[in-house]
């Protein structure tokens, strides 16, 4: 990359970073790309040449996220480690993005979830279910995992418990101190990956 791309890059970056950050605090609907372009320190201009728009913003944090979300969860797939745990670093890397990042978090619950705009991503959002429905076919295929439950099925479980755990961290809903998220990082690996395993299959009728 050239030293004008990467100049680029970084304040693409830093917009972009900064849109997080006054979304967060303001709301999407209140913040104006003024204030986004005052938190980023940039020209108001230099915004609109990066993105053409508030929507674009909020699109392109959505991708982002998205994207490097799914590349987490390929590498953890790609350790080729017992499905249980892959269910738990899976599940720990996404809950413990509160942690690293709560205003992106909460921008994310807020904002983007409710975006029609966003929404018509389907296909993206669809490839989340489908890494971790993979997670559920791969415990299936070595016997790690009880196979009288559909995959696709627990995959959206498991990822409605995490979306809905961050949406009551990102409200003040649910208690967000450091042993409370390693405690609902137990519940959700627990209820997944225990509730799969072979010795809790139904008896046969």
């Amino acid at each position: 990359m050239t030293e004008g791309r990467k100049v680029q890059e970084e304040r693409r970056r830093q917009i972009l970073h900064a849109a997080v950050r006054a979304f967060a605090r303001n709301g999407y609907h209140a913040c104006r790309v003024s204030d986004i372009a005052k938190e980023a320190g940039v020209a108001y201009g230099l915004v609109y040449h990066y993105y053409s728009s508030k929507e674009t913003l909020l699109e392109a944090i959505f991708k982002e996220t998205w994207g490097a979300m799914l590349e987490t969860i390929r590498s953890v797939e790609q350790l080729g480690e017992p499905a249980r745990e892959q269910v738990r670093k899976v599940t720990e890397i996404v809950l413990r993005t509160w942690k690293r990042d709560p205003e992106l978090v909460r921008v994310l619950v807020r904002e983007v979830t409710r975006s029609s705009q966003v929404q018509e991503e389907a296909d993206e959002i669809d490839l989340a279910y489908q890494a971790l429905q993979r997670i559920v076919e791969q415990g299936q295929k070595t016997g790690e995992f009880r196979d009288d439950l559909d995959a696709r099925l627990t995959a959206t479980i498991w990822y409605g418990a995490l979306e809905e755990i961050l949406t009551g961290w990102a409200f003040g809903q649910l208690p967000d101190r450091e042993d409370d998220v390693t405690q609902a990082e137990h519940a959700v690996v627990e209820i997944v990956a225990g509730g799969l395993a072979q010795d809790r299959a139904a008896a046969p009728a």
